[in-house]
């Protein structure tokens, strides 16, 4: 099915759901950004809607009912997604809802949501990054239906791990992050530089390998 009758049956199937200001909400909030992010972004990603939630109403610290742009549940994952203009979401807000915005997202973090924004330019001009960024995040607390080896799970890791270093990585890091030995901690990283993601740091004379530097594009491979 193609993705306008799949987006079409996904907000039919919420607005039949819904009564009074949820159903209002729906129907005036989610235009042409959200439309965008759904033809560029999540159906290229996922090719399905299950468990996308358009316009959803979340309670902010003061009580207030607020509207996100999309929650996506995964079991007990709650993932808030807002797609965001530099119209309204910079240039022309003023102080106290920029305030308000930012106590709304640690707000709805402390209870339990993960909240992502994309840039509504982003989304129009370069979706691959969007969804790159997406699969990311997602792949922390989605289980694979496929089998995955243990080999790449640690490859991951080990992206991972460097990205939250942000310097290059030695063997032991790797074994301590990964739980492996340092035999299998430097076969993996060996395979990522055999893989073009990673690059070895010798020292000045050459003869050693100290360190592996990552690549930015090993950050596909998540």
């Amino acid at each position: 099915m193609t993705f306008e009758k799949e987006h079409e049956t996904f907000i039919r199937s919420h607005l039949d759901r819904r009564t009074g200001e949820r159903r209002g909400r729906l129907e005036r909030g989610h235009k042409e950004a959200e439309t965008l992010f759904c033809k560029q972004v999540w159906w290229p990603l996922r090719g399905t809607f299950n468990g996308l939630h358009p316009e959803y109403e979340v309670l902010d610290w003061r009580g207030y009912s607020y509207f996100c742009d999309f929650v996506y549940a995964a079991g007990a994952e709650k993932l808030v997604i807002e797609v965001k203009g530099f119209g309204p979401h910079v240039k022309d807000m003023d102080r106290q809802k920029y305030c308000n915005e930012l106590n709304r997202e640690t707000f709805l973090n402390a209870m339990g949501f993960r909240v992502i924004s994309f840039a509504y330019d982003d989304v129009s001009q370069r979706p691959e990054l969007c969804i790159n960024l997406l699969r990311m995040l997602l792949s922390r607390f989605e289980a694979s239906t496929l089998p995955v080896k243990v080999s790449l799970l640690a490859e991951r890791e080990t992206i991972r791990l460097a990205c939250s270093l942000s310097r290059p990585v030695r063997v032991v890091d790797v074994s301590r992050h990964v739980g492996i030995d340092r035999r299998t901690a430097l076969k993996t990283l060996r395979s990522l530089c055999d893989r073009g993601l990673f690059s070895p740091v010798s020292v000045p004379n050459g003869k050693y390998v100290v360190r592996y530097e990552m690549k930015p594009t090993a950050l596909s491979a998540l």
